[in-house]
């Protein structure tokens, strides 16, 4: 089940938090609890997405997103997602995730979000690919941006989220059926 008295939790509290400029990386924290866990007796690896839930969407929130959505009735999805998983979280451990918008194209926004162990070592990172929509599809994020800071550019890419894009545009779909 999706956690929803946690995502209240973190909505609340980023209510309180400062203004985030959509480029500054908003800081959570988080503990693994047993409900979390897999047959391995550590975080699953999609319960780690649904907490990189947990900071994204709050930061969307500090960043002032949610007010111009509402108003222009866009949403949010996550179009796609790259992870790399690096160290275990065992249960009741406590990570901190950090988020933070890369940029956008024509497309998508741009997010990277890293969990980190109290020890200091880099659980996993993901980068995700956020598509803003309306009941016709897609619409440019720059629409958003304007919301939020009118004449806004986007930051350059780095070399290696540029091939992923790629990489994503040459994937074939549907995929294939395979028997």
């Amino acid at each position: 089940m999706y956690p929803f008295l946690r995502m209240f939790k973190s909505m609340f509290t980023a209510r309180k938090a400062p203004q985030l400029d959509l480029l500054e990386t908003h800081i959570s924290h988080h503990m693994c609890w047993p409900w979390d866990i897999d047959f391995w007796m550590e975080l699953n690896n999609g319960r780690t997405l649904t907490l990189y839930d947990l900071g994204r969407l709050p930061a969307g929130q500090r960043a002032g997103m949610y007010g111009p959505m509402r108003d222009n009735k866009w949403g949010m999805t996550v179009a796609g997602t790259c992870i790399r998983y690096r160290q275990r979280v065992r249960m009741f451990d406590k990570v901190e995730i950090r988020t933070r918008m890369l940029g956008w194209d024509k497309r998508f926004f741009y997010m990277d979000q890293s969990m980190w162990k109290t020890n200091g070592a880099c659980s996993s990172h993901a980068v995700l690919r956020m598509a803003l929509t309306d009941k016709n599809g897609i619409v440019d994020p720059q629409k958003l941006m304007d919301c939020l800071k009118p004449g806004a550019e986007s930051p350059d890419l780095s070399d290696w989220v540029q091939k992923w894009i790629e990489a994503e545009d040459q994937r074939p779909w549907p995929p294939v059926k395979t028997d």
